[in-house]
């Protein structure tokens, strides 16, 4: 799956709007409003608010993504990382988070050796590196997370 590069607020809620199941007319119906109403949200029409934060957060919800917090962590040179719940984690998750992990890290060197191939990286391909290895990292520290909340030993 390719993966936006997400360089502003408004391209992070159109991505989020993009995944969404049924599209935008899905969405604004899971807001409770009308479809011109959403347009002008979701384009920022001048006169009109954008969708807020929690507005953009149930639509992530719902559509799986978590491109706004993705977005806001870029800014500070940071990852967003959703952290297990304990209750949905076993053995079989731990083995699945472990491949998947693996599967970004394949795909980060892939995109270094790829751009490595005239001898240089440019701004593109810096851009693109830099967005999955934050995905890599992310992956990482939610599997570490998941193997501590499962493993760890109860406090007496």
């Amino acid at each position: 799956m390719k993966r936006p590069i997400l360089d502003s607020r408004r391209r992070a809620v159109l991505a989020v709007v993009a995944a969404f199941p049924g599209g935008r007319e899905c969405a604004a119906t899971c807001l409770g409003l009308d479809l011109k109403q959403f347009d002008n949200k979701l384009y920022e029409n001048p006169g009109h608010r954008p969708l807020t934060d929690e507005q953009v957060l149930q639509l992530e919800k719902v559509a799986g993504t978590s491109y706004l917090p993705d977005y806001i962590s870029g800014l500070y040179n940071g990852v967003h990382v959703a952290m297990p719940e304990l209750a949905d984690t076993d053995n079989i998750d731990l083995l699945t988070r472990t491949m998947g992990t693996a599967v970004k890290r394949g795909q980060v060197d892939a995109m270094i050796l790829k751009a490595l191939e005239d001898g240089q990286i440019d701004e593109a391909e810096l851009a693109s590196i830099i967005t999955a290895h934050r995905q890599h990292i992310a992956a990482r520290h939610a599997e570490v997370g998941a193997i501590l909340a499962l493993h760890r030993k109860p406090q007496p």
